[in-house]
């Protein structure tokens, strides 16, 4: 058909241009007449007409949200979100379904045992997903047994992992679904009132904060949040994904909370549980000589070892955000999550922006001297012999080796993974101490663990 309307155009096309070689019009009449001809049949043959529709054929894909006065709209729109999320939370296996899944996956099991783990075979598998009910169809393909399948001599995938994977992904829908309750702008992000109210809600059933005063949650929640917005936020938008939530393993961390028998180590290394918080808002006040719920610049020089050099303070009160020249809790913790994470991109980002005191977007010789001046300093007033800066900046140098051999950039230090080290070396008296006598502590550590051994043996 297609080729039938392409010769009929095209023959019309030649016994047109054929006849006008008797006209006498001009030569850019016949090429502009030429031109409408080509066009009107081309269009003809390709369907279209004198009006463009193709539009009709787009999907819609923009839905406007409702304006503030619009009552009926929002409370329309809240209502069908919480029946959408409703309906998906009843898609999700419950926990006698899981347990009916797991009889059933041991009761096909194929044997050899492999160590200690029950095998299952393809076969079986798929036996095991017509049986298991419709809700667990998604978790019976051929793509997820891929997926978990080792080197298994038989071809089987072990049943414990397939078990595990099926319990993460409920858990991953059943957080995604609690987390978009708080999502009051339904978007799919949370700003930091939505996350407040979350975690806030969530404290009574971890009994590993059992022992908190409610006195104290404002002040836990306070703590709890700001990580994820330090580490997931580095734009400072306000806001952040809910899948960057889940992506992470903040909520891991978090939820762990609800092992009571959680040892004293996993306790004091998570950032949420109750001793590390009671901690950091404990130096907090010890910081605060005032009492008057902030901290100055003198104040904030006690933290840690003392030893952060004052032109580095200088900075941080110049950047941050300060209330009559001093630090509330939120800008101390970022502060503290910044020191305390030096190897982070998000804590490098929050420190190089320090740094980098004209926002030019990168350390030159000029920057890094204007800083170790100060580590310079200290060392006279602890009576030492200051370090030469040439030597120092060689060294760092030789460790970012930055794309531009007169800068160091943001993206340099991430890449050498050694930027912990070159901000440390800058900021901190008893970071530069460490460093530079990085091989007599390396001798100690190792002398030590081998008289360990001989007391031992």
């Amino acid at each position: 058909m297609e080729n039938e309307k392409r010769d009929h155009w095209s023959e019309v096309l030649k016994r047109r241009l054929q006849n006008s070689t008797k006209d006498e019009r001009s030569e850019e009449e016949k090429k502009t007449e030429e031109t409408e001809l080509f066009t009107k049949y081309y269009t003809e043959w390709r369907g279209g007409g004198d009006k463009d529709t193709s539009y009709n054929n787009i999907p819609r894909f923009y839905y406007r949200l409702p304006a503030e006065d619009e009552i009926l709209l929002q409370k329309l729109r809240e209502e069908s979100r919480a029946v959408f999320l409703q309906r998906k939370s009843r898609e999700l296996l419950d926990n006698e379904e899981l347990q009916n899944l797991w009889f059933l996956l041991d009761k096909h099991q194929v044997p050899p045992i492999t160590g200690e783990e029950a095998m299952i075979s393809y076969e079986a598998y798929l036996q095991v997903g017509e049986k298991a009910g419709p809700k667990c169809k998604k978790f019976f393909t051929a793509r997820v047994y891929a997926k978990l399948l080792h080197n298994d001599p038989y071809g089987r995938i072990s049943i414990m992992q397939f078990f595990n994977y099926v319990m993460r992904k409920v858990w991953l829908h059943q957080t995604r679904i609690g987390l978009s309750l708080y999502d009051v702008a339904g978007q799919g992000y949370l700003r930091e009132s939505d996350l407040e109210n979350y975690i806030l809600e969530l404290i009574p059933t971890l009994p590993q904060l059992d022992g908190l005063e409610k006195s104290f949650y404002s002040f836990y929640v306070c703590t709890a949040v700001r990580k994820f917005f330090f580490f997931l936020d580095p734009l400072r938008t306000g806001k952040i994904k809910i899948q960057d939530i889940l992506a992470c393993s903040f909520l891991d961390d978090l939820l762990e909370l609800r092992d009571e028998e959680l040892s004293k180590e996993s306790q004091e290394s998570n950032w949420f549980s109750a001793p590390s918080a009671l901690r950091v808002y404990g130096q907090y006040l010890n910081l605060d000589k005032d009492h008057n719920g902030m901290l100055s610049k003198e104040e904030l020089s006690r933290y840690g070892t003392a030893t952060l050099t004052s032109v580095f303070l200088d900075r941080v009160f110049q950047e941050c955000l300060t209330y009559d020249g001093e630090m509330d809790y939120k800008t101390y913790l970022d502060f503290v999550l910044a020191l305390e994470n030096r190897k982070e991109p998000a804590a490098l980002q929050y420190i190089f922006k320090l740094l980098d005191m004209e926002n030019q977007g990168y350390l030159n010789v000029f920057s890094l001297n204007y800083f170790f001046r100060a580590i310079q300093e200290q060392m006279k007033v602890h009576g030492q012999e200051p370090v030469p800066f040439q030597d120092v900046k060689d060294e760092i140098f030789d460790m970012v080796k930055p794309k531009d051999p007169y800068k160091i950039t943001l993206q340099d230090l991430v890449n050498c993974c050694q930027g912990d080290t070159v901000v440390s070396i800058l900021i901190d008296l008893n970071g530069f101490w460490t460093y530079e006598n990085r091989e007599v502590l390396v001798a100690n550590d190792n002398n030590s663990s081998n008289t360990g051994d001989v007391d031992d043996t």
